[in-house]
């Protein structure tokens, strides 16, 4: 299933022109300014610093040498620095308000984590460095290896993989490996439709066959419909818990148990780890991996800031095939276990995923994150999320659809539908709303099993000022949409650009610029 099934338009509608702002003869909407492309407003005749001419040498390129000119427009400082404050301010960032995005959970990064991170001992250091030099470094993957592993009550952590997704990858090949080692040759990976959307792509990509498992009426696993399909063919089944309707899995431990006892192995999906960290253990339920996405659940950056991290746990049955490298207390020195010196005692390793850990920055901020709240502050993190999706849920159940609102509270995330909306309206309509009300849309279209989806995650960091402007921009759009507003399908009416073509965007990107072409003079 794609989100073009779901039946929504992918081309703005004409809407009357009183709906329309009036044009300013600059493009400038007041102190939102129009700004062109920089080979638009630059010359390639022109540079912004002067530089002595380069001494004649023989070049070493040879048939890699440029024989054009690179094409770079040349800016002053002063249009340099205009040119990327004005872009600058057509960004959308946490740093600036609410960020809804379900499953995604963009939350606030706390100062000190940055503050931390660029301390000389962590900013300065190189993954070739002699050990020996690093010994703080190595000392902080060990401590958050041990924060993440009595957290989520497993055996081991593999620290190495870069994000989600590299994790579920990990979390696999680790499968793997431990199915081969029995004689074990096993094809198939079960994903429940409430499971994270990268969890099938994961599996399909690591060689295994890709099977659903339905959702009942409630937003949970099909336990009846599981326990059917287990077979001597299923190698893993893939879950999320809390699953991506916003809805903790009640019968985890009794799936735990039905996959284990067809030999098979549990993946959970961390990616909502948010919503009970401190609060449940993942281990305690059967899980054997789990990555966990340390920008969600530990506040650091979503990209931008180098490598992402995405630490797999592991259970006692996965932790001798965990990939390298991995750091070790010997004595009292670490030591990070490579190939050519993890010998006996790490024989059946996977492999290697990575050259090296490479997210310094993201350890750092995440160990900082974790001993600045300790374990009960973690815990009321958790509890804060949980709070705040359901003042959502509750506060806007009345005029948006809550397709399980009756199941009773929901997670971390608040999930409505498009239920009820005038004929000829969509969810797409009310996103591109809030982004006339001064919000990113929340995501939209997934999970697959609510037609028309609005997941919403507040997140812990949010206020209740923050949670109640929010809730009366997306009633306000809701009631629009219900009443049939038709000005509604033209919005966004205040951001720098209007409503995108969708299917021309896709058929016919332009993701180039190339020099317009010059007027041919009448004869």
């Amino acid at each position: 299933m794609t989100m073009l099934k779901e039946g929504r338009p992918t081309t703005p509608q004409a809407v009357a022109q009183e709906h329309m702002a009036p044009e300013t003869a600059t493009g400038n909407r007041a102190l939102m300014l129009e700004e062109k492309l920089i080979f638009e407003i630059g010359s390639t005749d022109t540079t912004g610093v002067d530089f002595a001419d380069a001494p004649k040498v023989a070049s070493r390129l040879g048939s890699l040498a440029r024989t054009d000119s690179i094409g770079l427009p040349g800016l002053s400082e002063q249009e340099t620095v205009r040119h990327y404050t004005r872009l600058s301010r057509q960004n959308y960032a946490i740093d600036l308000g609410l960020f809804p995005l379900g499953s995604c959970t963009m939350k606030h990064n706390p100062r000190l984590n940055e503050k931390v991170a660029r301390m000389p001992g962590f900013a300065d250091i190189h993954p070739l460095q002699p050990q020996s030099t690093v010994q703080g470094a190595l000392a902080v993957i060990h401590e958050l290896a041990a924060w993440l592993v009595t957290l989520t009550g497993m055996h081991s952590v593999a620290m190495s993989p870069k994000a989600g997704a590299h994790g579920e990858l990990c979390g696999l090949l680790a499968i793997r490996a431990a199915l081969e080692a029995r004689g074990d040759a096993r094809s198939v990976i079960l994903v429940p439709e409430s499971a994270h959307g990268t969890n099938p792509a994961t599996a399909a990509f690591c060689g295994y066959k890709v099977e659903d498992i339905p959702a009942t009426p409630d937003g949970r696993v099909d336990l009846e419909a599981l326990k059917a399909r287990l077979g001597p063919d299923v190698a893993a089944v893939m879950i999320t818990n809390p699953n991506t309707c916003g809805l903790f899995e009640r019968d985890m431990k009794t799936i735990s148990d039905a996959v284990h006892a067809a030999g098979a192995f549990v993946y959970c999906d961390g990616a909502n780890f948010n919503a009970i960290v401190g609060r449940v253990r993942p281990g305690d339920l059967g899980v054997d991996a789990m990555h966990i996405n340390l920008h969600k659940t530990f506040s650091t950056p979503h990209g931008g800031g180098g490598p992402g991290s995405g630490p797999v746990v592991l259970s006692e049955a996965l932790t001798p095939f965990a990939p390298l490298p991995f750091v070790e207390k010997q004595a009292d020195k670490f030591v990070l276990v490579e190939e050519e010196t993890a010998e006996d005692h790490h024989a059946q390793t996977f492999g290697r995923m990575v050259a090296f850990h490479g997210q310094m920055g993201m350890f750092t901020r995440a160990l900082t994150y974790i001993l600045s709240h300790g374990a009960d502050g973690l815990r009321q993190v958790a509890s804060d999320a949980v709070l705040n999706a359901n003042y959502i849920l509750r506060s806007l159940d009345d005029v948006l659809d809550a397709p399980f609102g009756a199941a009773g509270p929901c997670m971390h995330e608040a999930l409505f539908s498009d239920k009820g909306l005038a004929e000829g309206f969509t969810t797409l309509d009310i996103a591109k709303g809030l982004i006339d009300e001064g919000f990113h849309p929340m995501t939209m279209y997934f999970p697959l099993v609510v037609h028309g989806a609005m997941l919403v995650e507040p997140t812990e960091t949010e206020s209740k000022a923050a949670l109640d402007q929010f809730i009366m921009a997306l009633r306000s759009l809701a009631e629009r949409a219900k009443a049939g507003d038709e000005a509604l399908k033209g919005a966004p009416y205040h951001a720098p650009r209007r409503r995108l073509d969708e299917t021309l965007a896709a058929r016919k990107p332009v993701l180039t610029w190339s020099e317009p072409d010059l007027a041919v003079a009448a004869e």
